[in-house]
C-alpha cells in the first residue's frame, strides 16, 4: 500500500497545475459513496433455523430511504462525466481526430476493466455450475455483483453520442437543458398517466443526457455565481415536491417490492436530485479547490482515481464472495436483525472488512484500466456496432445476472466481448 501511495503521490505532481482538480475530485468521491452504499444496503441475515434471507435495509429499514438523497451519487458522476467528455472532444478535434479515434479510445478505457470482470464471472459461475450449485443462488449472487455494470451500459450510450449533444448544447445553450427537461416530463407522463411503460426507457437518454449537460454548462463557465445555488434551490423545490406531493418514492434508488422505482428507469426526482447536487458541488467549488491544492488530499483523488473503475466494478463481486465464506461458516456474523442496535453497531466493521478485502484484488487487476497497446481506430460502422454490443449485454448482465435455471447466460456474456472484438477494443491477437 505504501508503494501504492507513492506512486500516486508522484503521478499526483507530474498534474498539470492547469487541469480542474475539483473535477477529479468528484469523480472519486462520487465512487467511493457509491461503494459505501452498496456495502450498506445489503442486510444478509441467517435465521436461527439455517434460512438465509438476502434483505435490503431500504425496505427493511423504511427511514433509510431518505439516506439515498445523500447516498445517490451516479447524478453527480454524469455531470462530471459532461465535463470531462466535452473537454476530451474538443482537443480530440484541434488534433485533427476524427470520432472513430476519440470513441475507440473512451471505449478502451470504459470496456477492458469490465471484460476482466466477466471473465471472472464465466469461468467462476461454470465451476460453480458443474460444482452442483443451485442455478437459483448463482442468479442471486451474479445479479447481485454484476449490479455496477448497468452504469456503465449506460453512460457509453451517453459518451457515444457526445459529438452530437455536444453541437447542440454549442447551439442551443441553456435551451438544450431545458429541452431535455420537458422531455423527460413528458416521457414520464406517458409512462405512468397513461400507462406505457415502455415509454419510460427513453428517460435513460434524457435524465441522464440532460444531467450529463450539467456538465457542458459548467465547462463552459455557465454555472456560475448566483446560478449554481438557484439550480440547487429548484432542483430541492421539484424533488420534495415529486416526492411529496406526486408520489414519487422518496428512495432515489430502487426498493425491493416497491410499486415504483426511480431508477428503472430513471424517473424525474433523479433529474431533480441532479440539479440539487450540480448546484451544491460547484457552490462549494472553489473551497473544493483550495483543499486540492494540498499533497495529502489531492494525493487521494489521484489514488482513487487511478483505479475509478476496477474499484466500482469489483466491490459487489467482493462482497458476494464475503458472503459465502461467512455462509460456509455457519452464517458467522450473520445472525443480526437489520436495523437493530447491533447491526448499526458492527457496520463499521463490515465496512472496513469489505474494504480490506476489495483493496488487494483492487490493486493488481487495476492495469486493466491502462492499456499499454496502441490500435488503430477501426471504421465508423465497427465502433457503433462495438457500442451497441457492450451496452445490450451489459444491459441484459445487469438484469438477468450470469445464470439462471438453463445455466449460463452465455448470450448476455458474449455480447460484450464479441462487441470489444468488433470495435477494436481488444487485439483478436490476443495483445
Amino acid at each position: 500500500m505504501m508503494r501504492v501511495w507513492r506512486a500516486a503521490a508522484d503521478s499526483a505532481s507530474a498534474v498539470s497545475p492547469d487541469r480542474n482538480r475539483v473535477v477529479d475530485f468528484l469523480r472519486a468521491v462520487s465512487i467511493v459513496v457509491v461503494v459505501i452504499g452498496h456495502w450498506l444496503m445489503a442486510a444478509p441475515e441467517v435465521k436461527p433455523n439455517g434460512e438465509m434471507l438476502a434483505g435490503h435495509v431500504l425496505a427493511d429499514v423504511p427511514w433509510t430511504q431518505w439516506l439515498t438523497w445523500i447516498f445517490q451519487v451516479m447524478p453527480v458522476f454524469f455531470m462530471v462525466g459532461g465535463y470531462s467528455n466535452a473537454a476530451s472532444w474538443r482537443s480530440a478535434l484541434r488534433q485533427g481526430l476524427g470520432y472513430e479515434s476519440w470513441v475507440n479510445a473512451r471505449l478502451r478505457r470504459l470496456v477492458i476493466p469490465v471484460l476482466a470482470l466477466l471473465a471472472f464471472w464465466g469461468v467462476f459461475a461454470s465451476v460453480l455450475l458443474f460444482g452442483g450449485l443451485d442455478p437459483e443462488l448463482l442468479l442471486i449472487g451474479s445479479q447481485t455483483a454484476l449490479v455496477p455494470v448497468w452504469f456503465l451500459a449506460v453512460y457509453i450510450a451517453v459518451v457515444a453520442i457526445t459529438p452530437l449533444t455536444i453541437r447542440v448544447w454549442e447551439r442551443w445553450g441553456i435551451r438544450s437543458i431545458l429541452a431535455g427537461i420537458v422531455a423527460a416530463v413528458a416521457v414520464d407522463a406517458v409512462s405512468l398517466l397513461l400507462d406505457e411503460s415502455w415509454v419510460g426507457w427513453l428517460n435513460y437518454l434524457f435524465v441522464w443526457g440532460t444531467v450529463h449537460q450539467f456538465g457542458y454548462a459548467w465547462r463552459d463557465g455557465r454555472l456560475d455565481g448566483r446560478g449554481r445555488w438557484v439550480l440547487a434551490a429548484a432542483g430541492l423545490g421539484a424533488l420534495v415536491v415529486l416526492t411529496q406531493g406526486l408520489a414519487y418514492p422518496v428512495s432515489m434508488v430502487g426498493v425491493p417490492g416497491a410499486a415504483l422505482n426511480n431508477t428503472l428507469p430513471p424517473r424525474l426526482p433523479l433529474l431533480a436530485l441532479g440539479a440539487v447536487q450540480t448546484g451544491v458541488l460547484l457552490g462549494i467549488e472553489r473551497p473544493l479547490g483550495r483543499l486540492l491544492t494540498r499533497d495529502g488530499p489531492w494525493t487521494a483523488t489521484v489514488l482513487v482515481t487511478s483505479m475509478i473503475m476496477t474499484i466500482y466494478l469489483w466491490h459487489l463481486t467482493m462482497m458476494v464472495l464475503v458472503l459465502a465464506v461467512l455462509l460456509v461458516l455457519d452464517g458467522f456474523g450473520l445472525h443480526v436483525v437489520a436495523g437493530s442496535g447491533t447491526w448499526w453497531a458492527t457496520r463499521p466493521i463490515w465496512l472496513l472488512v469489505m474494504a480490506g478485502v476489495t483493496a488487494p484484488a483492487v490493486i493488481p487487476l487495476a492495469r486493466f484500466e491502462r492499456p499499454k497497446t496502441r490500435m488503430a481506430a477501426p471504421a465508423r460502422w465497427r465502433g457503433i456496432i462495438a457500442v451497441l454490443s457492450v451496452c445490450l449485454g451489459l444491459a441484459l448482465l445487469a438484469y438477468f445476472g450470469v445464470g439462471g435455471p438453463d445455466g449460463l447466460n452465455w448470450i448476455a456474456l458474449s455480447l460484450p466481448f464479441a462487441g470489444a472484438l468488433v470495435g477494436g477494443v481488444v487485439d483478436w491477437r490476443g495483445r
